[in-house]
């Protein structure tokens, strides 16, 4: 289980720091902010939105707030869900329930390390 729950962790950071990296730089991406003017957020709001899920991403890899950062990691993914079904995209909603199990999954398993770092 502590592998399993090792592989998840690093996932779940990478994936947050690439997102969160990608919704910084949205500004040179047209087919992002096209994207997240969909969802109805605002590209001011997009660089404040990355910082954010940077912030989760390194969160979860530490023991003391390994439960508050997949808390958030999930509150993003419905946001992102409710934002999509309100935008009528079903497809992308159903698209991050997958990555909306993950944290889930991931605070059943509890951190692998918790006497060496806690």
């Amino acid at each position: 289980m502590k592998i399993i729950s090792i592989i998840l962790i690093l996932t779940t950071a990478f994936l947050s720091f690439r997102h969160g990296w990608s919704a910084l730089q949205s500004s040179n991406n047209p087919e992002q902010l096209k994207m997240m003017a969909d969802l109805g957020i605002n590209k001011i709001y997009a660089p404040v939105f990355g910082a954010a899920i940077i912030l989760i991403g390194v969160l979860v890899l530490f023991p003391q707030t390994f439960f508050i950062g997949n808390l958030l990691n999930a509150f993003s993914f419905i946001l992102i869900m409710a934002l999509a079904l309100n935008a009528g995209n079903t497809k992308m909603a159903l698209i991050e329930i997958p990555f909306l199990a993950m944290p889930l999954v991931l605070i059943w398993l509890k951190h692998p390390f918790p006497k060496i770092f806690g």
